[in-house]
């Protein structure tokens, strides 16, 4: 009895040790990757964007804007705008809020200031403009959806989206596009060229798409629908074969009032194929639906994030 005891309390004393280790553990992951994103970013604009004179989407765009137009440099009027908005945020959003980017926005602004004085607006690629957007878009794109995997925040047009938000029916997104337009399209009253605005715009794009990957595509998975009146089997195989879990509903048919049960399975979107084949080798008449879904957390998938 007494050796239970001791054995229960030394389990409880390591998952509680565990459980400190991850608190200190899983933030300082983080600050690393916010770096890491933070100084890709920062490359990216200075050796390929603003170099080219491209003015971006974003606080950098607006930061590059006033570059060009008055000659101070993006890091310090980054640095300004943004504890000018968090200030202006903080009874809005909270404590909470601005203490998350304040890292995030500290990292960002010594990335830009140190590429400023490492490649001297000097673009890295001289002559090739569009594949200088290019290369800067994906760099871009990579290092703030590391920042964002990384439960980072850059501040910026993203603090005036979550501003508007919550006092307004409008989406973060729209806000962040509205916004990101209208400063691109602000740099032709500059440099009076259509072709600097497209570019611009093809930045974006290219920004968007690879935020989008680097976030989502390492735990995109796969939803199915499965209607079959092999639905044991087919359950069954799915535990045997896939080592999935899966769920069985409960269900009625519209036109025939018979009772039926749906299978709904959650797998990784690369097997999707054996899943179909699976199926087919069930019951060739099954009716399924498949659809994409963004994120799935917890046992099999990726771990739940905050």
């Amino acid at each position: 009895m007494a050796k239970a005891t001791i054995n229960n309390k030394l389990t409880n004393d390591l998952s509680n040790m565990k459980k400190s280790l991850n608190r200190i553990y899983h933030p300082f992951r983080d600050y690393i990757f916010i770096v890491i994103g933070t100084l890709l970013y920062g490359f990216g604009f200075n050796g390929f964007i603003l170099s080219n004179e491209i003015v971006p989407g974003g606080l950098t765009g607006l930061c590059s804007i006033l570059f060009f137009t008055t000659h101070i440099p993006v890091s310090i009027s980054f640095t300004t705008v943004n504890i000018l908005l968090l200030f202006a945020a903080y009874k809005v959003l909270g404590i909470k809020f601005m203490l998350n980017s304040i890292f995030g926005i500290a990292s960002l602004a010594l990335s830009l200031m140190f590429f400023e004085w490492l490649l001297g607006n000097k673009p890295v690629i001289e002559g090739e403009p569009f594949m200088s957007i290019v290369i800067g878009g994906v760099l871009c794109g990579t290092g703030i959806g590391i920042v964002f995997s990384a439960n980072g925040s850059t501040g910026g047009t993203d603090i005036i989206g979550a501003v508007i938000n919550k006092y307004k029916d409008v989406s973060i997104g729209r806000t962040l596009f509205f916004c990101d337009f209208l400063i691109i399209g602000s740099s032709f009253f500059i440099f009076h060229s259509i072709d600097k605005v497209v570019f611009g715009l093809v930045e974006m794009a290219i920004n968007n798409y690879v935020l989008d990957r680097v976030l989502y595509s390492n735990n995109q998975s796969i939803q199915f629908l499965i209607f079959s009146k092999q639905y044991e089997e087919i359950s069954a195989r799915i535990l045997s074969d896939l080592n999935r879990g899966c769920t069985l509903l409960e269900g009625m048919g519209g036109y025939s009032k018979e009772p039926i049960k749906a299978i709904i399975l959650l797998a990784k979107s690369r097997e999707s194929v054996t899943i179909f084949r699976l199926i087919k080798s069930v019951d060739p008449h099954a009716f399924i639906t498949q659809s994409t879904v963004r994120g799935v957390y917890g046992e099999g998938f990726e771990q739940i994030k905050v």
